[in-house]
C-alpha cells in the first residue's frame, strides 16, 4: 500500500468515528479503589478484576484496525528507522507525513483539530512504534504523552483552543520540562523559579532543565518552577511547585547541542534554558503552588502507553528468536529441539503476555472511568521496561553471534530499550512509591485496629482464602485462582507484621521495600492474566489458559521465595553483610579488593 493510499485509509477511518466516548458511555467506577491497592489490605477486589476490560465498539475497533493498516504502512514504505539512528534525526518529509496520519494529536479532542483517540485506541496505535522505531515513539510521546498532555488535562479551556489545535496537527511541538542538573527523581528539589513581576502580569522565569526530549525542537513548553507562595493560615512565604505553559516566542528561551545518546538516538534530547523569560499569569497551568500534583498527573497518566507499545518491541523480537530458532541447525538438530531454546521462547512468550495483559486492563479501566490507577500505571511501567529488556536479552542470545552484529539490527532495540526503566520515573523509584504507597496504607489499618494483637488476629483469621469467588471462573484456571488468593493473604499478613516490627522506620528498608513491590508487581500480573483468559474462555477461546496457569504457577513460586526472605532473619543478615560491602566500596571510592597477583 502506498503513503497516500494509507493517509486516505487513515482518514475514513477518522471519519467513521461518530461515538460517545468510552469515559461516558460506560459505568463509572463509584469508589477511588484499585486492584493493586486491594493487595496490600489482603483482598482480591474482584469488581476490579472481572471482567476483563472489553471497552472498543464494533466501530472503534474497526477505526484501530483501519488506523493500524496505515501506521504499518508508513512504517514499512517511509520511515528507515536504521537511517534515523545513524543519522540522529527523523528527516522533514517523514515528519510532514507523520503530520499528515495525524500522530501528533491522537488523544485531542475533535473541537481542537485532534483524533480523539481513547486510551486503548491510543495504545493500540502505539504499539507500532514499539514494533518498528522506538526513537519515533519517543518523539511522539515525548510531544502528546506528557508534552502538552498537562494542557489536556489541567488547561483552561482558553488554554485549550489557544494551543491544542497547533500541538495537535504537528505545526509546532511540545515537551515536559522537569529534570534538572541537580534534581532527577527527587521532583520536589528543583532550583527553577519564576517570580512574579510588580506589575502583576507576568511571572519572570530563570533556571534550566536537561535531558528533555524535543527540547531543542519545541515550541510550546510545559515548565515547573518554584514560585513563592504565601500561605493563608498562617501568612508565611513559602516556595512551593507552579507549572506553566511557556512559548518560545516569549524571549529567553534557549537551547543546548543535541545529547549524543546510547540510544533513542533519533529523537531530540537537548538542555533547556530560560533567561528572564517573561510568562503571562495566563499561562499558569493549574493552581499556583500546585505544580507537584500537575507533574505527577502528567506522568501517572502518561505511562499507561509504555505496556503497549513495549508489546510491540516484544512480539517482534519474540518472531525474530522464533525465525531464527526454527531454521538455525547446530549439532545435527534445529535449535528448536533444544529444550534449553523452549525454555527461553516460553519465557519470552510469558511476559509478553503478562505485560500485555496489565497495559489493556490498565488503559481498558482508564476508559471506564477508574479513578485511582497510579499503582497499576507504575506497575505496568516497571513490569513493561523491565520485560522488553529481558526479551530482547534473550533474543540476542538466541541469534548467538549474528544477535551481536549491526546489520541484524537487534543490537539497536537494545540501546534503544536501555532508557526504558529509566525515564518517566526510574523503576527503582517507583518500586519505593508502590511499597510505600501500600505500608502506608496497612499503616491505618493498623493504627484504626487498637491493638497489633487484635489486628493481627483479625488479619490471619479474615484473610485466610477460603470463601470462593462471586465471580465465575473456568474450572481449568481454578488452581491460579487458589494461588492469587492465597498469594494476597500471606502477602498481607507478611507485610503487615514488617510495618509493625520497623514502624516509621520502614522507609529507610530499601531492599524490604523492593521485595514487598516485587510482590505487587507478580500478584497484579496473575489477577490480570488469569482476568484475560477467563473472558476469552468465556467467548469460547481456551487456548490463553496455558499461559496463564504457566505464569501463576511461576509466580507464585517466586512469590514463595520472596515472602520467606522477607521473614527471614537470617536473610536479613546476608542483607546487612551485602550493604556493609556497599557502605566500604562507597567510602574507598571504588573497588575493594587488591590485585590478587600483587602488581
Amino acid at each position: 500500500m502506498s503513503l497516500r493510499s494509507a493517509t486516505l485509509l487513515y482518514n475514513s477511518a477518522k471519519a467513521l468515528r461518530a461515538y460517545q466516548p468510552v469515559a461516558v458511555a460506560c459505568k463509572r467506577y463509584l469508589s477511588d479503589t484499585s486492584f493493586a491497592r486491594g493487595i496490600f489490605m489482603g483482598e482480591l477486589r474482584e469488581d476490579e478484576l472481572f471482567p476483563y476490560p472489553d471497552v472498543l465498539s464494533e466501530e472503534q475497533k474497526e477505526t484501530v484496525s483501519m488506523m493500524m493498516e496505515a501506521g504499518h504502512a508508513f512504517f514499512q514504505e517511509t520511515n528507515d528507522a536504521a537511517a534515523n539512528d545513524a543519522n540522529e534525526a527523523i528527516p522533514e518529509d517523514q515528519l510532514d507525513q507523520m503530520r499528515a496520519l495525524g500522530m501528533y494529536g491522537l488523544m485531542v479532542p475533535e473541537e481542537y483539530g485532534g483524533i480523539a483517540l481513547t486510551n486503548t485506541m491510543y495504545a493500540k496505535f502505539g504499539e507500532l512504534s514499539g514494533e518498528y522505531d522506538l526513537g519515533i515513539g519517543i518523539h511522539t510521546g515525548a510531544h502528546q504523552s506528557i508534552g502538552y498532555k498537562g494542557i489536556l488535562l489541567e488547561g483552561t479551556e482558553e488554554q485549550k483552543a489557544k494551543y491544542l489545535p497547533s500541538l495537535a496537527s504537528g505545526e509546532v511541538f511540545a515537551c515536559f520540562c522537569l529534570t534538572e542538573p541537580s534534581s532527577g527523581s527527587d521532583a520536589s528539589s528543583i532550583k527553577t523559579r519564576a517570580v512574579l513581576n510588580e506589575a502583576g502580569t507576568h511571572y519572570v522565569l530563570n533556571g534550566s532543565k536537561i535531558w528533555i526530549s524535543n527540547g531543542g525542537i519545541a515550541e510550546i513548553f510545559t515548565v515547573f518552577a518554584q514560585t513563592p507562595v504565601v500561605d493563608a493560615k498562617t501568612g508565611e512565604t513559602k516556595d512551593k511547585m507552579t507549572a506553566f505553559i511557556v512559548e518560545r516566542s516569549f524571549g529567553g528561551v534557549n537551547h543546548g547541542p543535541p545529547e549524543k545518546k546510547m540510544g533513542i538516538k533519533c529523537s531530540n534530547t537537548a538542555e533547556v534554558y530560560f533567561e528572564n523569560c517573561e510568562v503571562p499569569v495566563d499561562n499558569v497551568l493549574g493552581d499556583i503552588g500546585g505544580g507537584f500534583k500537575v507533574a505527577m498527573k502528567i506522568l501517572n497518566n502518561g505511562r499507561f502507553g509504555m505496556g503497549a507499545c513495549l508489546t510491540g518491541t516484544m512480539r517482534m523480537l519474540i518472531t525474530r528468536a522464533i525465525d531464527h530458532a526454527n531454521n538455525r541447525k547446530q549439532f545435527v538438530s534445529n535449535l528448536r529441539e533444544y529444550q534449553g531454546i523452549q525454555q527461553k521462547i516460553a519465557r519470552m512468550n510469558l511476559l509478553c503476555y503478562a505485560n500485555e495483559s496489565m497495559a489493556y486492563m490498565l488503559c481498558g479501566n482508564m476508559d471506564k472511568g477508574a479513578p485511582e490507577y497510579q499503582l497499576e500505571a507504575a506497575i505496568s511501567k516497571i513490569f513493561a521496561s523491565q520485560s522488553a529488556w529481558d526479551v530482547c536479552d534473550e533474543t540476542v542470545q538466541i541469534l548467538g553471534g549474528a544477535g551481536f552484529m549491526k546489520d541484524v539490527g537487534i543490537e539497536r532495540w537494545m540501546r534503544d530499550l536501555r532508557i526504558f526503566r529509566i525515564f518517566e520515573g526510574t523503576n527503582d523509584i517507583l518500586k519505593l512509591f508502590i511499597a510505600l504507597n501500600g505500608v502506608q496504607d496497612i499503616g491505618k489499618k493498623l493504627k484504626s485496629a487498637g491493638t497489633v494483637g487484635a489486628m493481627m488476629g483479625l488479619m490471619k483469621s479474615k484473610f485466610l482464602p477460603a470463601a470462593p469467588l462471586k465471580t465465575k471462573v473456568h474450572s481449568d484456571l481454578a488452581p491460579s485462582v487458589d494461588m492469587l488468593r492465597g498469594d494476597i493473604a500471606k502477602f498481607s499478613v507478611s507485610v503487615s507484621e514488617q510495618v509493625i516490627k520497623h514502624k516509621k522506620k520502614i522507609i529507610e528498608q530499601q531492599v524490604l521495600l523492593n521485595r514487598i513491590a516485587d510482590v505487587a508487581i507478580l500478584l497484579q500480573s496473575m489477577g490480570a492474566v488469569i482476568s484475560r483468559s477467563n473472558t476469552a474462555a468465556d467467548k469460547g477461546d481456551t487456548s490463553e489458559i496455558t499461559l496463564a496457569n504457566a505464569w501463576c504457577a511461576d509466580s507464585h513460586r517466586r512469590i514463595s521465595v520472596l515472602l520467606e526472605e522477607m521473614a527471614s532473619s537470617d536473610v536479613s543478615k546476608i542483607d546487612l553483610a551485602i550493604l556493609e560491602v556497599g557502605r566500604k566500596a562507597l567510602d574507598a571510592n571504588g573497588y575493594l579488593a587488591k590485585s590478587p597477583v600483587g602488581v
